[in-house]
């Protein structure tokens, strides 16, 4: 029966998890929402507050301290709580930290607004939030039960949303045949991946649904059904790290899985001990179960019956992201356009400006990030999937700093930037993954190009 074994490994797992989050954020914090950054908060607080925004509609310590030195004191926070989870000593000082890792984080996904869109951050405070109350003394069934009701909502929830698909692409079997190739962040083994057999692509895109649709129920049924969804699971996460880079989000996954463990798989059984069920406990699950059952009807079903007299409620907890609903690949983009910036000294010639780590040269194999999350290249992903729509002022910004600040963005480009170039422009490719055995990763075929910024005067018509 799962117990303090299981509670005492998954803290410690937890907080490796929350260090690799915040060396992560550290590395890439200012650049992103600092004072020059690409969106920085600074900025965007003083129009929040006079908007009539409070600490509950922007729950983040940031909103009272907006300053680069408390990003940089955050992260420091972050790391020392996160150290004291995984190698401090057992007793009192486990769950406050765990309590100040999860709000710090949580201040940085709130600051960070367009940076932190992923579910993956939410997960990591939803875990958080719980191992607060999670017991390491002692069995509790009913807050282990809340974990393994939290990794049943993980994949259950991301199946609906599959099955769902308004293009119906995991019903009929096509998903697989464009994933590994659209992924945001592709890994070298998506390449051969992708060469793979359509028929097995769609073998793929079935066996995800059962997977998620149906392998979850195990979670909550005996001993030898939990272990068998315990290896399909992790060869699932397993399979998903290989092939594309989503930061600590497969790892994470995988840590969960330990509640489909009892103590005795971990070493001697502890001798059988009378559980007195606490009220709180009880408190605690009947609320993470009706709030998730409301949030997975809202999201899911178009609503539920009693969520009206629960909107007030709602608008106050959701901003805290310590109930979450999860729809991962909900449906798979079948197109894979890429935003190439590029700028020029001469107004002739033209350099491409290379990214970290998102596609570019053709002949640069994808490479292996996480569960580092280089947050500015995947989101350019998105932008690419509706460039024409919009310019996101994330992306605004950037081709500014290019002009007029290139030093402070340098660290997301592999090319050395010019210090003072004449004019700066984004061209959108079509990118596809190159035959096997022809010498490059991809082809691409370029399909529009972006207004040309005049680095000393203003926007003016792109040059084809």
């Amino acid at each position: 029966m799962s117990g303090p074994k299981i509670a005492r490994l998954f803290d410690r797992l937890l907080g490796g998890i929350f260090l690799i989050a915040f060396l992560s954020l550290g590395s890439q914090i200012h650049l992103l929402i600092g004072k020059d950054g690409l969106e920085p908060l600074a900025t965007f607080l003083p129009r929040l507050v006079a908007q009539g925004g409070t600490f509950l509609d922007f729950p983040s310590l940031f909103y009272f301290f907006p300053s680069d030195r408390a990003l940089t004191l955050g992260i420091a926070g972050g790391v020392i709580c996160a150290l004291v989870i995984v190698i401090g000593p057992r007793g009192p000082w486990t769950r406050p930290a765990l309590a100040f890792a999860t709000a710090i984080y949580l201040s940085f996904a709130v600051a960070g607004r367009t940076f932190f869109s992923f579910q993956w951050d939410n997960l990591l405070i939803e875990c958080g939030a719980l191992a607060v109350l999670l017991p390491r003394d002692r069995r509790s069934r009913l807050m282990h039960f809340i974990f393994r009701a939290l990794l049943f909502k993980l994949y259950f929830e991301s199946g609906l949303a599959k099955w769902q698909s308004s293009i119906r692409d995991w019903q009929d079997g096509s998903a697989m045949t464009y994933y590994y190739e659209t992924a945001p962040l592709p890994t070298w083994l998506a390449f051969y991946a992708h060469a793979l057999p359509v028929w097995w692509h769609h073998l793929e895109s079935w066996l995800t649904l059962v997977l998620e649709l149906a392998v979850p129920f195990a979670i909550f049924g005996p001993r030898r059904a939990r272990l068998t969804a315990l290896v399909l699971l992790t060869v699932f996460q397993l399979a998903d790290a290989a092939t594309a880079n989503y930061g600590f989000f497969c790892y994470l996954a995988l840590v969960l899985h330990l509640f489909l463990l009892d103590d005795g798989d971990l070493g001697s059984e502890p001798a059988p001990e009378k559980e007195r069920i606490r009220i709180w406990e009880g408190a605690v699950a009947f609320l993470f179960v009706f709030v998730s059952l409301t949030e997975g009807m809202m999201t899911f079903a178009g609503g539920a019956p009693w969520s009206d007299a629960l909107l007030s409620a709602r608008v106050r907890y959701l901003p805290f992201r310590a109930v979450n609903t999860y729809h991962l690949f909900a449906s798979i983009t079948r197109q894979r356009i890429e935003p190439i910036f590029e700028e020029t000294s001469d107004g002739k010639n033209w350099i491409e400006l290379e990214m970290q780590h998102k596609a570019g040269a053709v002949d640069r194999r994808p490479d292996f990030v996480a569960p580092h999350q280089p947050r500015a290249d995947f989101q350019l992903w998105f932008y690419g999937l509706s460039y024409r729509a919009r310019t996101p002022a994330y992306v605004e910004s950037l081709v500014e700093h290019l002009c007029q600040a290139p030093a402070i963005v340098q660290p997301l480009f592999r090319t050395s930037l010019s210090p003072r170039p004449r004019a700066v422009r984004i061209r959108f490719w079509q990118y596809h993954f190159a035959p096997p055995h022809s010498g490059a990763w991809w082809t691409r075929t370029a399909v529009d190009s972006s207004g040309t910024l005049d680095c000393d005067k203003s926007l003016a018509p792109a040059e084809n």
